[in-house]
């Protein structure tokens, strides 16, 4: 007994030891001493300037890293931050600071009357550096994760402003939109009830895609390739953020839907610009995505720095339909990263 009580005392010991030494111990992770949106809770409102006049849009930190803070852009356009709370079960307890934001016109952020002349994508990436700016993040801990819409975003921001980043993380998106419709065209739509595609593109074609019938439609292949689960199953903070959905944002640069893209953002490539994002660079893919998997390996060997995260399991919303390997993943990749910018 009396060396069952030593032992258990020095692993004790050894324990307090390792946790004093842990820059990331859950205390010095919720520290907020110091911080300026220690008051409302980590979140605030940033002012944003636009050649259309300035507007505000909203952002939250959790967490307290000094080495590792993750901006997180999200898809639609015109979606939300909603979605991403299932990040909430996974990176707290590995000490990563990490921020919400909704875009422009999106959720809790300002939503302005008249949105057109906003929707562009090189007016998008001015509002993510200015993002950036007012919370302080730089190239030695700033990391830049972009799903679906928020993945050409992180294309561009890379493109644009490397020097800031410490890594970027592409998520469920391909490089071409004409790639992506091509693989829509030749790969999904062929796997759907002929009659049903057909009464899909003929209410496109009305412009009847607010109606429910069209939603109805499309739910099969929503179940198969953005959630693997039947809707009724579908997580609340999923549901929360495609009820919020801004159609003045989403339906001119994407489209109606998900099957392919046809709105403002219909000729965006970038793929052979990739070569030229020398930092860092994390590319996921699922195997059940809305976008070619293959194609996002592809990708992935065109970036200097890539690496590719492929999820069997997964489809578009793969942070939830393959959630351990996606957070594992992710998680593990930021750690390497991390340890390689410690080397002298």
């Amino acid at each position: 007994m009396c060396r069952i009580l030593v032992a258990l005392l020095s692993l004790a010991f050894a324990w307090s030891v390792a946790d004093a030494a842990e820059p990331q111990s859950l205390r010095s992770y919720h520290a907020i001493a110091g911080r300026e949106d220690a008051w409302a809770g980590g979140a605030r409102m940033i002012p944003i300037h636009t050649p259309s006049g300035d507007f505000r849009v909203w952002v939250k930190r959790i967490g307290n890293n000094p080495r590792i803070k993750l901006l997180l852009l999200h898809g639609g356009p015109g979606a939300t931050h909603e979605y991403f709370e299932a990040f909430d079960s996974f990176l707290p307890a590995e000490g990563i600071e990490y921020y919400y934001y909704d875009q422009l016109g999106s959720a809790y952020s300002d939503q302005p009357d008249d949105m057109a002349p906003l929707l562009d994508v090189d007016r998008f990436v001015e509002e993510v550096e200015q993002v950036r700016t007012a919370l302080g993040l730089g190239r030695e801990n700033f990391y830049l994760l972009g799903h679906s819409w928020g993945g050409i975003l992180a294309i561009e921001y890379a493109l644009k402003y490397p020097q800031h980043l410490k890594g970027v993380v592409i998520s469920n998106m391909m490089s071409s939109i004409p790639a992506y419709n091509r693989y829509a065209n030749e790969v999904l739509m062929p796997e759907m009830d002929p009659e049903a595609l057909a009464q899909i593109k003929k209410m496109e074609a009305e412009k009847r895609y607010d109606e429910p019938a069209y939603e109805e439609l499309l739910m099969p292949h929503y179940e198969r390739h953005v959630l693997r689960r039947p809707a009724a199953e579908w997580p609340e903070p999923v549901l929360r953020s495609f009820a919020k959905i801004n159609k003045k944002v989403y339906v001119p640069m994407q489209g109606p839907s998900e099957l392919g893209a046809s709105g403002l953002l219909l000729e965006w490539d970038r793929t052979e610009d990739l070569a030229k994002i020398d930092v860092p660079a994390l590319v996921i893919g699922a195997q059940y995505d809305t976008m070619d998997p293959e194609f996002k390996r592809m990708m992935a060997d065109k970036l200097p720095k890539g690496e590719y995260l492929h999820l069997p399991n997964g489809s578009h919303m793969s942070m939830y339909d393959d959630q351990q390997a996606y957070f594992s993943g992710l998680v593990a990749w930021m750690r390497k990263v991390d340890t390689a910018a410690k080397q002298p």
